[in-house]
């Protein structure tokens, strides 16, 4: 029986985003969830040691990008991983690309039949940003960066005295902004697992605390800031829907690996947000709740993440 070899697995976390605080609480679970009888673990964070990673890169069997938003969601370090060799978990570069950019992400989900709402762009400094809101999308709006994660600068607009300063505000996070209709509803989540046959996890129903009002960036990551519920309480035939739609958008934005769609359930049925090609892997994320209802316990889903790299690769993993 031929030996059995460790894998060299790289965790990639921390970046500079705002997300930085986030990404390396995922990264240091993620790594500690790896049994050192199987992988041997080394943690990069491009802010410090972009250098080592490179001198390291032909020493590693695969990595583990945990690097929520810019720099990692947006497929920067996917294409620096592509030249270097190795292999990795998550989407490529078009893949995030894609669905980092909302309203590129939306282009793509109409064309594959996915219900989004009304909503119109707006670029940095445009005149009567304003007044295009109010003729084409209405109150009460959403505004959010165009290429950010995690509900930065997202803010929920009900009065016209409030407009501009929304915009500005997420004007200061990205030169593009995207003004979407608020639609009233519950908030549904849905994980998908796979490369090539990707299957949707059980739903997860958000209940933000009366405090937020909605899923932001605080209600995501704080204890108790919101109540999350999985399986959600919705039928069958609604959860079959919303687990169709969220692979579509898996497949329309040609991801691989895994994702998380959000959703709101309106009156009138599912209606999407987003897709987050690097989903959290914190204490409160909801990826591993989703992956716990179906039985897979943390580290199991972490192993999962290396099958689901190495997949297409010659690399073999250690199994003992």
């Amino acid at each position: 029986m031929p030996e059995c070899k460790r894998l060299t697995v790289g965790v990639i976390l921390g970046g500079t985003s705002t997300e930085r605080e986030v990404s390396l609480a995922s990264g240091r679970a993620v790594a500690s969830a790896l049994n050192p009888a199987i992988y041997r673990v080394r943690v990069y964070d491009p802010l410090v040691d972009l250098a080592r990673l490179v001198h390291d890169a032909p020493k590693l069997d695969l990595a583990l990008v945990m690097l929520h938003g810019r720099g990692g969601e947006d497929g920067t370090i996917q294409g620096m991983l592509d030249l270097l060799g190795v292999p990795y978990q998550c989407s490529g570069v078009v893949g995030c690309a894609l669905a980092m950019n909302k309203p590129l992400a939306k282009i793509h989900y109409r064309r594959a039949g996915i219900p989004v709402a009304p909503h119109v762009l707006l670029r940095r400094g445009q005149p009567k940003a304003a007044q295009k809101v109010l003729d084409k999308v209405g109150l009460p709006v959403v505004i959010k960066p165009a290429s950010e994660g995690s509900s930065f600068g997202v803010s929920i607009v009900r009065y016209k005295k409030y407009l501009m300063s929304a915009i500005r505000a997420a004007w200061e996070l990205d030169h593009e902004v995207m003004a979407e209709k608020y639609l009233p509803g519950r908030e549904i989540t849905c994980a998908v697992l796979g490369n090539r046959d990707p299957q949707p996890l059980p739903l997860v129903e958000i209940i933000p605390g009366e405090k937020h009002g909605f899923f932001d960036f605080e209600a995501k990551y704080r204890p108790g800031a919101s109540q999350e519920i999985c399986p959600a309480r919705l039928n069958a035939r609604v959860t079959r829907r919303i687990q169709t739609l969220a692979v579509r958008a898996h497949r329309a934005l040609r991801l691989k690996g895994y994702s998380r769609s959000d959703f709101i359930l309106t009156e009138r049925g599912p209606v999407i947000l987003e897709t987050n090609t690097i989903p959290g892997m914190t204490p409160t994320s909801l990826l591993p709740l989703a992956a716990q209802a179906a039985g897979m316990d943390f580290p199991a889903l972490v192993n999962r993440l290396v099958d689901l790299a190495l997949e297409d690769s010659p690399k073999q993993r250690c199994r003992l």
